[in-house]
């Protein structure tokens, strides 16, 4: 579950107003993020920087906690507590309070300001948070980054553990806030919430079962292009992630593909007549044309589940995405950044936001695709991508993708869910394959992958 900061504000209260007193939340906050600091980082002496809000409350009480523990800390404050539970936590804290040009420490703890931040730091609290340490911990968020979207509001540091409570926000894992955060850990605080928002995780698949055949296991037809090898990959990776019958059609025989999967032309009508058929993939290498169009107009009268990328996404721009809206299930689109722009247009908000309005608009499921990537449904879920793996910016990588989703597809997970499940398997086959990677290496990955989800 993911928490926007006016969401998170709205959940404290609701925990507030059930009898919780908010100076118990901070308490408990704060030795939590204690607890979780003395464990990472040890026993060395440690500067906490206290904003005048609850995240520097939080610092307070963090510095109580530190002590308790063992560890040499001071704390500097950047002014002086303004809420009354902060006030309170300062009044517990027996110990000096420096200004924010003090000396540093080999363990520097940023609990200035957190969650809800929306303008940019003064120089002062920047200048603090920039000296050197051996260790960088931020409390809910570092100082500088919009909670919601990921921005980057002034220049912020990496961090080599952030501690957040209750639940991960938008910016502990939307770019390009998220590539300073490090070890992420979310302390639990006693706050109860829900959100169609949610982290992509280890995702539990079933493994075939007796009564299974290969076209029960899920058929996918890949529909090629002029660049055979892009759909060579996705036929590939469908093969990989489970399908247990792949049908490339294509007008160009590719050498090199496992020997299982169903090569040749023919005609397309009658292979989208198929009810055997659990998934269509269409894009990869796909070039703009008329007989391309055409192509994509079949596959979407088929009635099949199609998962479309690439070259169809383009083709999709002409007709507009509401030429989707009438399918009895949704698409799958996958679209990278320049591919979403051409065809949704620029829209407004976070990546989470702008992903669910181009679901909203053409009644698919989005894959908005990247090293956060997002996946939003028409109903307004939505998911982000928890893992990275920057090795996977590389041709054809995309491809692999949306071959794996369709086998995901074919074999009877829903829209919403086939893409999540996709998008965690294409990541962690990344990760398999390691740095210096190329699409070919990917199906490969997709084996030990997929084995850990079974």
């Amino acid at each position: 579950m993911i928490l926007t900061a006016a969401e998170m504000r709205a959940a404290e209260q609701i925990a507030i107003d059930a009898g919780t007193p908010v100076e118990t939340l901070m308490e408990r906050a704060g030795m939590c993020a204690a607890e979780a600091i003395r464990r990472f980082a040890g026993p060395i002496p440690a500067l906490i920087l206290c904003g005048p809000g609850n995240n520097g409350g939080d610092g307070y009480v963090i510095a109580r906690g530190l002590k308790e523990r063992g560890v040499p800390v001071r704390v500097a404050a950047s002014a002086a507590p303004a809420t009354p539970a902060a006030i309170q936590a300062r009044a517990l804290w027996d110990g000096p309070v420096e200004t924010l040009d003090a000396e540093g420490a080999p363990l520097l703890i940023d609990a200035l300001f957190g969650t809800g931040l929306t303008r940019p730091l003064d120089q002062a609290a920047s200048r603090a948070l920039a000296q050197p340490a051996l260790v960088r911990v931020a409390i809910d968020l570092p100082s500088g980054v919009s909670t919601d979207d990921g921005a980057i509001l002034s220049p912020v540091p990496d961090f080599d553990l952030t501690i957040t409570f209750a639940t991960l926000k938008p910016a502990h894992l939307l770019q390009p806030a998220a590539r300073h955060m490090g070890r992420i850990v979310v302390a639990d605080i006693g706050i109860a919430a829900t959100s169609d928002l949610t982290a992509i995780e280890w995702p539990s698949l079933a493994a075939p079962g007796p009564d299974d055949h290969k076209y029960k296991r899920g058929y996918v037809l890949v529909l090629g292009g002029d660049m055979p090898g892009a759909a060579g990959l996705a036929a590939t990776a469908a093969l990989r992630a489970g399908a247990g019958s792949v049908r490339l059609v294509t007008n160009s025989p590719i050498g090199a593909l496992p020997l299982a999967i169903m090569q040749g032309g023919g005609d397309v009508a009658a292979r989208l007549a198929d009810e055997r058929v659990g998934a269509v993939a269409l894009g990869p290498g796909l070039m703009p044309g008329d007989e391309t169009a055409a192509l994509l107009t079949q596959c979407i009268d088929s009635g099949h589940p199609l998962v479309l990328d690439a070259g169809a996404i383009t083709l999709l721009a002409d007709l507009g995405p509401e030429a989707l809206r009438a399918l009895a299930t949704p698409a799958i689109l996958t679209p990278h950044p320049g591919e979403f722009t051409r065809l949704f247009g620029t829209l407004e908000g976070s990546k989470v936001e702008q992903a669910r309005e181009a679901a909203r608009r053409s009644g698919a499921v989005i894959v908005a695709k990247g090293a956060d990537s997002v996946v939003a449904a028409p109903d307004g879920r939505a998911a982000i991508s928890r893992m990275s793996c920057p090795w996977l910016a590389t041709a054809g990588s995309g491809d692999v993708l949306t071959g794996t989703i369709a086998a995901l597809r074919a074999r009877g997970l829903d829209a919403f869910d086939a893409a999540i499940a996709g998008v965690w398997l294409h990541v962690r086959a990344g990760q398999i394959a390691g740095p210096g990677l190329v699409a070919d290496d990917l199906p490969g990955g997709l084996r030990a992958a997929l084995l850990e989800c079974l």
